[in-house]
């Protein structure tokens, strides 16, 4: 399968301010919302991650992601980035994996594997797949609460990213979710 056939799409929170995380990362004011959330509520991310192939992260959400009760994603394939050495807990599936590839290498191995929709998770992971130009489509739900400092969703770029975008929806718990399709030529596509 081409790189081209391969989808990386980005389902993120974000505070108003636009930060993902506080500055030493924790995601309290996250984790305090998602659990005023009605029963059942997932502002549409089990419908999501139903047609994920596979999901590539940073280190921190990663290490975020252990101090889970369980492991969020079965047997989904997970690449976990990181520039260090990764040891891979025990107890984890065999699918998670830690890997010093480039955005690019990670994409051209997921589509030579066969997979057809990546998910691209946490800030610094998200910010060099966006300026690799391997981002396709992003979900933004914004949480109506401002932190004033923090870990940005997007950092410096070496241009503008056009986007257009495909929707928008609110919930009347304040969360509003906008899906924007990147408009950015991805290297290989012309």
């Amino acid at each position: 399968m081409s790189v081209m056939a391969l989808t990386c799409s980005v389902f993120i929170a974000t505070s108003l301010d636009g930060f993902v995380a506080r500055e030493d990362g924790r995601i309290d004011w996250l984790e305090a919302a998602n659990a005023s959330l009605p029963p059942g509520e997932d502002c549409g991310y089990r419908e999501f991650i139903s047609g994920i192939d596979a999901l590539v992260l940073g280190r921190r959400s990663f290490e975020r992601l252990l101090a889970f009760a369980s492991w969020p994603y079965g047997e989904l394939p997970v690449a976990v980035l990181s520039r260090r050495p990764l040891a891979i807990p025990e107890g984890l599936p065999p699918s998670v994996r830690a890997t010093q590839e480039t955005p690019a290498e990670l994409v051209a191995r997921f589509a030579a594997d066969g997979a057809r929709h990546l998910c691209v998770d946490g800030g610094q992971t998200v910010q060099s797949f966006l300026a690799a130009g391997l981002i396709d489509e992003l979900t933004l739900t914004v949480v109506p609460v401002l932190l004033g400092r923090g870990r940005p969703l997007f950092g410096p770029l070496a241009g503008d990213v056009a986007l257009a975008h495909l929707g928008t929806r609110s919930w009347p718990f304040g969360f509003v979710q906008s899906r924007y399709r990147v408009l950015a030529p991805r290297p290989g596509r012309g």
